[in-house]
């Protein structure tokens, strides 16, 4: 909303600015039009441009590396949520200039809608099984006795990708029939961390990198990768601006990915 509005007053600067004095001679009369003029050229006259942030729609388990990169280049803005709903968002026109999924599969539909370009593998993860700070490792075999009447988080099955992965797991391992009413679904991995944190869950299915960003929980068990499809992280250029771009390459770059290696991400893997 705010960039829509800057943007419309700019247009208006761009195409009477040199003329505002004269204008103010010739309309005062009309209050309501002069008296954005006049506003108008007060705050513009004589100002440098000011170019606009890149917007970056990212899936909320890179947080910590997207918010360092972003701190290092300046003049970025990043909007944190699951894939599914970024994607979603993108494709109703949202103005993002690069998208960073966890997902593949929803990367393709934007490549269908033609909504994105040049799209590459960046990073990937390990999935698996938290639990609050104190508690025991277990034996995946062993969750559903281990829940007793607990509550496991999860990302919705359908949209978010650690809950499209979880369930993959779940069911590879014959579990989800009977974990299946335990589940509390939610719309992106930080909020299944949260919730664990909080211990409002017994468990929660993330990425490895997510355990480390919290002190209130750990790491009980892994998944077996060989359960689930690939944890790949995939992204792309909205925009076709020269700052999206340089964001990306950034990313992709050897400086992006000693940023992801530190935060505990894995190499793109082989799609």
């Amino acid at each position: 909303m705010y960039a829509a509005a800057w943007h419309s007053l700019r247009r208006v600067y761009d195409s009477t600015g040199q003329d505002c004095a004269l204008e103010h001679d010739r309309r005062a009369s009309d209050s309501a039009r002069m008296k954005l003029m006049i506003a108008l050229c007060a705050a513009f006259a004589g100002s440098p441009v000011v170019a606009d942030p890149v917007v970056v729609f990212a899936a909320a388990s890179l947080k910590e590396p997207i918010d360092t990169l972003a701190a290092q280049l300046g003049d970025v803005v990043v909007s944190y949520g699951g894939s599914g709903a970024l994607a979603r968002q993108v494709m109703q026109g949202a103005p993002a200039d690069v998208v960073l999924l966890a997902n593949d599969a929803w990367m393709q539909e934007l490549v269908a809608a033609n909504a994105v370009t040049d799209t590459a593998d960046f990073a990937s993860n390990r999935l698996v099984l938290i639990g609050q700070a104190g508690a025991a490792d277990i034996d995946l075999a062993d969750l559903p006795q281990a829940l007793d009447d607990a509550k496991l988080a999860m990302g919705f099955t359908q949209a978010v990708p650690a809950g499209i992965y979880g369930r993959a797991a779940l069911d590879a391992l014959g579990l989800w029939d009977a974990v299946a009413p335990h589940v509390v679904a939610l719309d992106n991995v930080r909020a299944v961390l949260t919730l664990v944190a909080r211990g409002e869950a017994a468990f929660g299915i993330t990425y490895a990198t997510d355990a480390r960003a919290s002190d209130a929980v750990r790491i009980v068990a892994q998944f077996d990768p060989a359960t689930h499809p690939a944890v790949r992280y995939t992204g792309g250029l909205v925009s076709g601006t020269a700052a999206a771009a340089a964001f990306w390459d950034q990313l992709q770059g050897p400086s992006g990915q000693v940023i992801l290696a530190e935060a505990g991400f894995l190499p793109a893997v082989a799609p």
